[in-house]
């Protein structure tokens, strides 16, 4: 399975950003997207997955009022819309396939997951 993530950029605060991750290779391999990000010296952190079967959705609390994840299977892409930004956002922004389902409170941990892309920088900036 491979993963491409694109969309990063440059944003201002309050503006908004779509990240896409692109997923190609052996389809059957993965039940689980989910989005990490990374900013400099911090651990990456879980920010939403959904499920590639059933479209169960999480998104991590400090961000579930403003970024959405959906997926569209003909295209076998997930997106994340990251909306109303903040500079807290700011981040190296990773999609990663698991082989199992978005399991509530278990999705957010990297370790689950078996499939990494490259990451797309996001800079929130004024």
């Amino acid at each position: 399975v491979q993963l491409q993530a694109s969309g990063g950029g440059l944003v201002q605060p309050g503006g908004s950003l779509r990240l896409s991750c692109t997923v190609s290779g052996r389809l059957s391999d993965y039940y689980g997207i989910g989005w990490f990000r990374q900013a400099p010296s911090t651990e990456r952190e879980g920010v939403a997955c959904i499920s590639r079967r059933d479209g169960t959705k999480f998104v991590t609390y400090p961000v579930k009022d403003r970024f959405t994840i959906s997926g569209d299977a003909a295209k076998n892409a997930v997106y994340l819309q990251m909306d109303r930004m903040k500079f807290e956002d700011a981040a190296v922004y990773y999609c990663a396939a698991g082989r199992r389902a978005c399991v509530r409170g278990v999705w957010v941990l990297p370790r689950k997951y078996h499939y990494w892309g490259r990451g797309t920088e996001v800079t929130v900036s004024s």
